[in-house]
């Protein structure tokens, strides 16, 4: 779906407990959730604008946030396990 959000709290609010404590305790996880952050709202944005690269580019962002959203989320997992964080 085009220009949806994917916000982690929005994604996973199971886990939105777990986002906030690692976001304020690990400065690795905070700069990740940044350039996640980031990096979805650059390609809402050019899905806005009707995409104004070639669909190569936007593949290859498009894949670099899913890769960054799974390596969170594995964190955003390990770190409710370990701390059964409610």
């Amino acid at each position: 779906m085009l220009n949806e959000n994917h916000a982690l709290i929005l994604d996973f609010p199971d886990l939105k407990l777990d986002i906030v404590q690692l976001n304020h305790d690990d400065p690795t996880f905070k700069s990740d959730l940044q350039k996640y952050h980031q990096l979805d709202y650059d390609i809402r944005q050019l899905e806005i604008l009707g995409s104004p690269i070639d669909d190569e580019n936007m593949h290859s962002l498009k894949f670099q946030r899913m890769e960054l959203k799974d390596r969170l989320h594995q964190q955003l997992v390990q770190h409710h396990e370990v701390n059964g964080t409610k």
